[in-house]
């Protein structure tokens, strides 16, 4: 075959031009093949191919598909070569499908022979250079080329190996390739606003978390590391850490919306990021729940935002390669341990043997325990830097579909041990599972009981450093369960709803901003009913179960509303078309007085049931509120009402006799800072109800200045801290009904300078206030 292989070799452009003795070598390895009509030569981005294909007889088309369509297609005749710029290019990998069109014979010349022939004649690689050039240059191909890289890549990077093939290559086309240099800051802990999804390709980064202007924690991560994800699913997409890119890298970058897309279409993605103790290690509604209160960023008020070296203290259990399956069990039973790493004789650890290895490769095979450890070890061992954060662990635990991970020092020197039962240990310590054990309740007394251990748990987060914002974060949290227990025990014992609803809280819950001094404010909105019996029988319903459930919320400690604004109101158990009109009177008809009570559903959110209903609300009420300056304007003169307690020579206002005497109202003093944040947020269409949230978008949307939103910022927090421990005073220590009422002179000199601060800033921001929407000075 050597002489009618150096003759087709001849006819062929690419080969004739070398030397006849490179012709003769290049012939002993060709080697002929017949293939019948569509037969699949290799696929895109599957298939590693491991020949240069050569066209004797026939034809060959080479298209990219997508969604059952063939693109880019290129129809190769008798003398074509193809699979060259794969092999030089791309890896080995083709980014298209090659397929033939006619029955077709084919000379294939293996890989090792080929890059041999391109080693020694650059004017050979050049031809494949050349071409792959000439086809970057067609934009289509370009893409094509881009997206299957991405999808070689993406396809093993965690979340998105967890997705179907289609959808990686959809989420190919829709990165993009961005460079950054070294040091350069892609997000600030609490300021940036993160719009994409970040994956690094090549480089490094590190992230780490600001305190006092110090970095701590920080953890430098390489190829495949996905930043981003976090912030956008749980901050509301304000960056948790902050990222500095520390040397030249190339990082995918995946929009918001396509990320989001793929959170709300697949599970198993989103709970990539946001189930931090697994789909596979608990109840998914317990994950849910816990991580609504978990802030990454605060790590000292959750264990599971510590570092790992923190957390596990067990050294290193070891035995040697050559010890019998049946000692290394023993030494795991001696020391009540799970898992032994296997140490090789010149000191390094090679393996690691769990229970589960025991488990599934002994005792099935009724397998010789005499033999060595060795053979059932689990290698290489998977491991985390003891600087990673206990929750970080947990993912990586995920990823890589393991229930250990050693933990490394700074030079890879394994120091420790890390298991998912740890994870569950921690978890039962924490304030967050007082969260799941009211998600898990079988009955409404045991959630009764929980509410008890709220002053405590508050407490440890005071005493532990938690911020305000991560407090009310976890009271909210705690909150919104209770809620969803109490719904879903009064649907049971009523039975299912006639028709759609939402269950609405307002006020300081509505804020998520709800101390230990709070009573209910809620309500029901339900879909239009046109049959008036059916509207009818929907009212008598939703009454009774909002009788249950307030009923229940007052047992549990959440007293009832002294002005009746509960959804065992009829009045507040009302049809979506009634409150538009509760709402346009409100905002076209009322007086400033009316104001006064009815201010508070101005900070409406669903608590239970369809969201379409309170979002339909939300969106009536931004449509209704443009242009209307008289709204505007009560708004503010009921919010003007309120001053500072403070003297004419500056001294705090106290009361001066009877219960409160010598205490000053602290949530009186919050509520100009609270109105302020309400006012400017309904001017300005922000849809956030959380003051300090509130704030934050307003200074992002440039409303206000860095030293504005800084100075409330900081006024809000203090007084918020202020009176949570006031009232955890009263509530663990006292063992009297929390209020609001702080005592001056249990102040410090220190806290009592701050409220004179906080106050005069107060008396600043009222005046603007006044100014921008009654225009008196």
């Amino acid at each position: 075959m050597t002489d009618e292989t150096l003759t087709f070799l001849e006819k062929v452009p690419l080969f004739a031009a070398l030397a006849p003795d490179d012709k003769a070598y290049i012939s002993k390895f060709l080697t002929r093949n017949n293939f019948i009509r569509n037969s699949i030569l290799f696929f895109q981005g599957k298939t590693n191919i491991e020949n240069l294909y050569i066209i004797d007889l026939g034809a060959v088309e080479l298209f990219y598909k997508k969604k059952g369509r063939k693109l880019h297609r290129k129809l190769l005749q008798e003398g074509e070569v193809f699979g060259g710029i794969a092999i030089l290019m791309n890896g080995g990998k083709p980014s298209v499908t090659a397929q033939v069109a006619k029955d077709s014979s084919i000379y294939m010349l293996p890989r090792k022979i080929f890059l041999e022939i391109c080693i020694r004649h650059k004017s050979f690689y050049e031809f494949f250079e050349k071409a792959h050039l000439e086809q970057v240059r067609d934009p289509v191909y370009a893409s094509i080329v881009s997206t299957c890289r991405a999808f070689h890549f993406l396809k093993n990077v965690p979340p998105f190996s967890l997705l179907p093939k289609d959808e990686i290559e959809e989420m190919s086309s829709k990165v993009s390739l961005v460079k950054y240099p070294k040091d350069s800051i892609l997000f600030v802990q609490d300021q940036t606003r993160v719009e994409n999804l970040y994956i690094i390709l090549k480089g490094a980064a590190e992230r780490y978390y600001e305190e006092s202007d110090r970095k701590i924690l920080g953890a430098l991560s390489g190829e495949g590391t996905v930043y981003g994800g976090i912030s956008m699913l749980l901050n509301d997409g304000i960056a948790v850490r902050t990222l500095r890119v520390n040397e030249d890298s190339d990082f995918y970058v995946l929009p918001r919306s396509d990320f989001l897309h793929l959170c709300d279409k697949y599970s198993a993605f989103s709970q990539y990021f946001t189930d931090t103790f697994g789909k596979r290690m608990m109840d998914n509604a317990y994950a849910e729940l816990i991580l609504k209160s978990i802030e990454p960023g605060q790590e000292s008020i959750q264990v599971f935002n510590q570092p790992v070296s923190q957390l596990v203290k067990a050294k290193p259990l070891f035995c040697d390669e050559d010890h019998t399956i049946r000692q290394a069990s023993l030494i795991m039973r001696e020391y009540g341990t799970g898992a032994i790493f296997v140490r090789s004789k010149n000191g390094n650890y090679v393996g690691m043997v769990t229970e589960s290895d025991l488990a599934k490769k002994v005792i099935p095979d009724d397998m010789d325990i005499n033999k060595p450890v060795s053979i059932i070890m689990s290698s290489p061992i998977q491991a985390i830097s003891k600087q990673a954060l206990f929750y970080e662990a947990h993912l990586a635990m995920i990823a890589k579909d393991v229930r250990h991970l050693a933990i490394e020092d700074s030079g890879h020197k394994i120091v420790g041990i890390i298991s998912r039962g740890d994870l569950l240990f921690a978890q039962a310590q924490s304030p967050s599972f007082t969260i799941y054990e009211i998600g898990t309740a079988s009955k409404v007394e045991e959630v009764f009981e929980k509410h008890r251990k709220l002053p405590d748990i508050i407490e440890g987060l005071l005493k532990s450093g938690a911020t305000v914002k991560n407090i009310t974060r976890y009271i909210t949290t705690f909150s919104d369960t209770i809620l969803n227990k109490l719904v879903e025990c009064a649907i049971a014992n009523l039975g299912s709803p006639p028709c759609r609803f939402a269950f609405m809280i307002m006020g300081s819950e509505g804020r998520r901003e709800q101390t230990l001094k709070t009573d209910q404010d809620n309500a029901i909105i339900f879909e239009d009913i046109s049959d008036k019996i059916k509207q009818e029988h929907a009212q008598e319903y939703f009454l009774k179960f909002g009788e249950k459930v307030c009923g229940w919320l007052d047992k549990s400690g959440f007293e009832f509303c002294k002005g009746e604004i509960m959804a065992k109101n009829p009045k507040w158990c009302q049809p979506i078309s009634v409150w538009k009109k509760y709402f346009s009177s409100w905002i076209f008809t009322a007086a400033p007085e009316d104001l006064l009570e009815s201010s508070i559903f101005f900070d409406f959110r669903g608590g239970y049931g369809d969201m379409e209903l309170i979002n339909s609300l939300k969106n009536f009420l931004e449509d209704s509120l443009i242009g209307w300056a008289g709204f505007f304007r009560h708004l503010t003169e009921n919010a003007l009402h309120y001053k500072p307690p403070l003297g004419f020579f500056g001294n705090i206002l106290v009361e001066s006799k009877g219960k409160y005497k010598d205490t000053f109202d602290v949530k009186a003093a919050m509520m100009p800072i609270i109105d302020f944040a309400r006012i400017y947020a309904l001017k300005h269409h922000v849809e956030e109800t959380n003051t300090q949230e509130r704030l934050f978008k307003l200074h992002l949307l440039k409303f206000l200045t860095w030293e504005e939103y800084n100075e409330l910022e900081q006024s809000y927090s203090f007084l918020m801290q202020l009176r949570f421990r006031h009232q955890v005073r009263m509530a663990s220590h006292e063992k009297v009904p929390p209020d609001n009422f702080v005592n001056l002179k249990k102040l410090s000199r220190i806290e009592q300078t701050m409220l004179k601060e906080i106050f005069k800033r107060i008396d600043k921001f009222q005046s603007k206030l006044n100014i921008d929407f009654i225009g008196l000075v």
